[in-house]
């Protein structure tokens, strides 16, 4: 069992993004993420991916500096590079997955990597979607979170509904609520508390802390 593993995937990247990996994480770069880690002095354990979005220079660079790197048909393959990397990810077993890269201007890859967090959901591993703007959680249950420069707090539903939604330190609390897919209560609450508790009841909750 690994105990973390960060994913740095082909969307928007930046020097933000090496704050958020620590010495001891597991390292995997999809695509051009591989090349974003391997730029900035660091060794993916595993890259993966077609590898369409980088040179063929690029690509022996990434064979040379990478612990391990597995290569598919862009074209015969059924999952997105970042979905192939959560799903080898996944497989390790990590205490904890962070997917830096995920969001981009691709607002189709955006999203699908945004409903990823469910297949992590599904195996119970604390999945985080970061990004220099916003950090992406699924809650199934309840979650803690800080605000960690995050000012704004929004709540979305990615089921349905979501029932039986309570919160504490925040702005504008709410107890046993529902949210339903075409609403916009949830959005730009404000934590009031150093940290805040969201519980929930049935459904799947994104809890998107931002910033401008």
């Amino acid at each position: 069992m690994q105990p973390r593993i960060v994913i740095c995937t082909g969307g928007q990247l930046g020097a933000w993004a090496l704050a958020h990996i620590k010495p001891n994480d597991l390292l995997i770069g999809a695509d051009s993420g591989a090349r974003f880690l391997i730029s900035n002095g660091l060794r993916p354990d595993i890259s993966i991916g077609d590898f369409d979005s980088v040179s063929e220079e690029e690509l022996i660079e990434i064979r040379k500096n990478s612990g391990q790197t597995i290569a598919c048909d862009p074209i015969d393959k059924n999952y997105t590079d970042t979905e192939m990397a959560v799903r080898l990810a996944l497989d390790l077993q990590p205490t904890e997955l962070i997917l830096l890269g995920a969001l981009g201007t691709r607002f189709d890859h955006s999203l699908a990597n945004v409903h990823l967090l469910a297949l992590s959901t599904k195996q119970q591993v604390k999945t985080t979607i970061i990004d220099d703007h916003n950090k992406i959680s699924l809650v199934t249950d309840q979650i803690t979170i800080e605000q960690q420069g995050y000012p704004n707090v929004s709540l979305l539903p990615l089921t349905l509904s979501v029932d039986g939604i309570t919160l504490h330190g925040f702005q504008y609390p709410l107890t046993d609520a529902e949210l339903t897919i075409g609403q916009s209560l949830g959005i730009s609450n404000v934590l009031v508390s150093s940290t805040g508790i969201i519980t929930i009841r049935k459904g799947l909750l994104l809890v998107i802390q931002s910033r401008d």
